[in-house]
């Protein structure tokens, strides 16, 4: 994912990879508007809204259903978009760039 923030909002949710079944780009739509802290909280849920995988199918190694490690995959993404974000940031100053508008 690549973010663009207004303020505190998340104004842009970029998916740059996401699951096949469309759950990634519903999620993103659906976090946009947040602040970073409620999307974070929000995405694995979102995500698990709009997965198809079977949620009875329990993965041993994993001991999550699919849906579950979904949620788990999309929270880690947007925390390393997050991340990415904060660096860009932080190299940049204060400039606004088309990332980041304060």
């Amino acid at each position: 994912m690549d973010l663009e923030l207004e303020g505190e909002r998340l104004q842009k949710v970029r998916v740059l990879r996401g699951a096949p079944c469309g759950a990634t780009w519903e999620a993103a739509e659906r976090i946009r508007g947040l602040s970073v802290e409620e999307a974070l909280a929000r995405i694995g849920l979102e995500t698990q809204f709009h997965c198809i995988a079977d949620p009875s199918g329990w993965d041993p190694l994993w001991g999550k259903s699919p849906v579950h490690f979904a949620a788990d995959v999309h929270k880690a993404a947007l925390e390393r978009a997050v991340s990415r974000l904060k660096i860009r940031n932080r190299r940049c100053g204060s400039c606004p760039g088309p990332r980041s508008r304060t």
